[in-house]
């Protein structure tokens, strides 16, 4: 009988046939070798079942599950029940990582019997075939000793996009299993999976080293889509920082600040996802849902509160300050433009605001 892996590795595949292999061998190339590694075929419609087949013949530390088409997030569930790793360790399909990362977490993970180890990350925005901006989210080493550390420094994680994404870290098995934590049924699930592993979480560390590389390649992506329930996801994904925040006791203004700076941000994007050129609402359904956008109550509270950090992002917000209806579909409409003909243009603002 083969012995127990020490790290499972989780990666759900789906119309990632020109990626898959790259994200596997990335793998396969960790320096840390007691690892399996789990892909699910989430009723793909090209090759990339076949592909994650052909290594598994290959390599018997990889196990491929086929499935019918559920979404990203029961393709995780799966390959979690079946897990057997002391760790878990989440991957995409669609991007890669550096040989050192699972090594360094396993290894900061014991020393300091970590229920989850953060680590940097590099988004690479790609604007032509071999050329691509990157972008490196990080901070500095830590362990946190106490669960009450962690609550009042998390504000600071969060703002360095550090705790969204399950990719940048390194999660004991049992706690997951203890806690009963799954992906929701949702799009973008990662945010309220890593949630759910944070609200109880006493012992994180955190490594400054940066090892996944997150890939915005793709003109299919998930991210350059029309969104017709976008602002609703992100009036929740904002409740939900908030009631966390809340429930935690911790009510400073440093993480006052972070809430209302991160929301007021973020309506930006709201408004851009209804200016381009996907979108099928009217001239007129887009007016009126920039204005109650502009015109809410939280959005107000948030403008007072926040404190953007550069002066393009100051100038962003000014249409929203002034309750200017029309000025935010045309700045909506500058940056649709930007997004879709400058991709340089657009990925080295959006790092900058």
């Amino acid at each position: 009988m083969a012995m127990r892996k020490t790290i499972s590795i989780i990666m759900p595949v789906y119309g990632v046939e020109d990626y898959v292999g790259a994200a596997i061998e990335s793998m396969q190339a960790q320096t840390f070798q007691d690892w399996e590694l789990w892909a699910v075929d989430d009723g793909t419609k090209d090759r990339s079942g076949i592909i994650c087949d052909e290594y598994a013949a290959k390599d018997d530390r990889i196990r491929v599950i086929h499935k019918e088409n559920g979404g990203a997030p029961s393709a995780r569930n799966v390959a979690i029940d079946r897990a057997e790793g002391k760790y878990l360790y989440f991957m995409d399909s669609d991007d890669w990582a550096e040989p050192g990362m699972l090594e360094e977490m396993y290894h900061l993970a014991e020393a300091h019997e970590a229920e989850m180890v953060v680590s940097g990350y590099y988004i690479d925005s790609y604007y032509s075939e071999d050329k691509k901006f990157v972008q490196i989210q990080r901070v500095e080493d830590r362990f946190y000793e106490s669960q009450r550390a962690f609550r009042e420094d998390a504000y600071r994680l969060f703002d360095q996009n550090l705790l969204y994404t399950p990719w940048n870290k390194l999660f004991l098995a049992d706690y997951i299993r203890k806690n009963r934590i799954y992906f929701p049924n949702t799009f973008w699930d990662d945010f309220p999976f890593c949630l759910s592993v944070i609200r109880d979480i006493e012992r994180v560390a955190v490594t400054s080293k940066a090892y996944y590389h997150f890939m915005r390649k793709r003109s299919e992506s998930e991210t350059t889509r029309y969104r017709k329930e976008m602002f609703e996801k992100r009036e929740e994904e904002h409740g939900w920082l908030v009631v966390l925040f809340e429930d935690w006791g911790v009510a400073d203004a440093k993480t006052e600040e972070f809430l209302a700076r991160r929301y007021v941000e973020r309506l930006i994007g709201c408004i851009e996802n209804v200016t381009n050129s996907s979108c099928t609402l009217s001239l007129r359904e887009k007016r009126e849902h920039v204005a109650m956008i502009v015109n809410r109550p939280t959005t107000r509270a948030c403008l007072k509160k926040a404190r953007p950090r550069s002066f393009y992002m100051k100038i962003m917000l000014l249409p929203l300050k002034w309750k200017n209806v029309t000025l935010c579909l045309m700045e909506g409409k500058f940056i649709s433009k930007v997004k879709k003909g400058s991709v340089k243009s657009f990925v080295k603002l959006k790092a900058n605001r």
